[in-house]
């Protein structure tokens, strides 16, 4: 379980982002709009990286808000006309810059001047604009949870590493500005509450509106809501199933459990060290809103099963945030705690042959600095997708009502195949994921 230093960039990439001589690579053209970066190639190594925003909702106005990246943001994208001048107005405010506006992201990614893009879309929203701006020659971040099946992240994963794109999920929770989950994770692969065989996960419920419940109708005038339907099935427009609402739809995401859990999810794989892998059995047990007003659960409790033994209870009846039971005592973190009831666990220095985890204080600037570096992120779409993977795996073991055998090295489900949205869908004509084919070179 220990490891004094993190694993060499070749072994890391051949264990995060490659597979095996039966996987699977992106059959496309050839890349006609590739752009190295300025900060990549050019005179001057301080230059600005220019960046086009895709989702200018309340999540992509926080991300294009702050003190890292606000000036770096040239072009902006919505769907909606009024989240759209928002985001231009609040730019041009509070940083001055007069961005370009787009409607449809592919405008935006032939912009030749842009270096990289921001995605903050809802879900469903994610898979197609992170693999054509790869192919676009463009680096991203993409907003968690990283996708809406796993499908997708498979695909998203080959698509970085065949474009050469650097691709940062934005789980920011290992950027964290007071390093408690970090240092969680540090002092849990030290073992310093010894080994763990438990660990709880606690979400938060359904933050559903009050309101009641209203008819379907017309979409407003400034929504393209064809556009923002984009890959999933057609369904009359309501506003209780956009914008933040979406989320609590199994078309368009996956509830808390890929809201909050590709958070504490995330940081459970990371203390585990399970950045690489994941769970062998999972089942769930659940119960929904009885007035029908949204579809992922009221309440649920799902158990993951690994290799090693260890169990990861992952409910919202749990303490939030995520706690490590170990031989010796408990670990706990959230954001601004971080407790043990173990002496020393987590107040005594790191020694030199205990774990050390690379540091990073901006998700963000990390994620600027591996555009200049080339160097994978703290949070690189391999991790991003595996840990999606967790949370989809749960939300799958809720909609069958089966309990799942998965195969973490091979990424599939053992035995019959299962048909729900979470493992892949068909999207609807005209879109598609690029094809793929069987490749003994990938």
């Amino acid at each position: 379980m220990k490891s004094a230093s993190p694993l060499p960039r070749r072994e890391f990439l051949k264990q995060a982002g490659t597979f095996s001589a039966t996987a699977t690579v992106l059959l496309t053209a050839p890349n006609v709009f590739l752009n190295r970066t300025r900060a990549q190639t050019g005179a001057n190594p301080s230059e600005f990286i220019r960046v086009g925003i895709v989702g200018t909702g309340g999540q992509g106005r926080s991300n294009m808000s702050t003190r890292t990246m606000i000036k770096h943001v040239v072009a902006l994208c919505d769907v909606d006309e009024s989240h759209l001048a928002q985001a231009q107005k609040q730019l041009k405010d509070r940083g001055g810059t007069e961005a370009k506006g787009y409607r449809d992201y592919r405008k935006l990614l032939e912009n030749k001047d842009l270096d990289a893009v921001l995605i903050a879309t809802p879900d469903h929203w994610h898979a197609l604009p992170v693999i054509e701006a790869c192919q676009a020659g463009k680096d991203v971040y993409c907003e968690k949870p990283l996708t809406l099946t796993i499908r997708e992240g498979q695909a998203m994963v080959q698509a970085a590493r065949h474009y050469k794109r650097i691709v940062q999920t934005g789980s920011q929770q290992r950027s964290w500005g007071d390093e408690k989950f970090r240092r969680a994770c540090e002092y849990i692969r030290s073992e310093r509450i010894g080994e763990v065989r438990m660990v709880r996960v606690g979400l938060p419920g359904v933050n559903w509106t009050r309101e009641a419940l209203v008819p379907d109708g017309e979409p407003p005038a400034e929504l393209d809501y064809d556009l923002w339907l984009g890959p999933a099935p057609w369904r009359p427009y309501n506003k209780h199933r956009v914008h933040y609402y979406f989320r609590f739809f199994w078309d368009y995401s996956g509830g808390q459990m890929t809201n909050w859990g590709a958070h504490h999810l995330d940081i459970a794989q990371w203390g585990l060290g399970m950045d690489e892998s994941g769970p062998v059995e999972i089942s769930a047990r659940v119960e929904f809103d009885a007035q029908r007003r949204f579809e992922v659960p009221a309440w649920f409790e799902i158990s993951y099963k690994y290799a090693n033994g260890t169990t990861i209870l992952c409910g919202n009846s749990h303490r939030i945030g995520t706690t490590f039971l170990g031989q010796d005592g408990i670990i706990y973190v959230d954001r601004g705690r971080l407790e043990s009831t173990v002496k020393g666990a987590i107040t005594d220095p790191l020694g030199e042959d205990e774990v050390h985890l690379p540091v990073s204080k901006d998700h963000h600037q990390n994620w600027f600095d591996c555009i200049k570096s080339r160097q994978l992120p703290i949070c690189d779409v391999a991790i991003g997708h595996r840990s999606a993977t967790v949370c989809h795996l749960g939300n799958i073991a809720v909609q069958t009502g089966e309990t799942l055998r998965w195969d973490p090295k091979k990424e599939e489900i053992v035995g019959a195949p299962v048909r729900v949205k979470q493992y892949d869908y068909a999207y609807r004509k005209p879109w598609a994921l690029p094809k793929l084919a069987s490749s003994a070179s990938a």
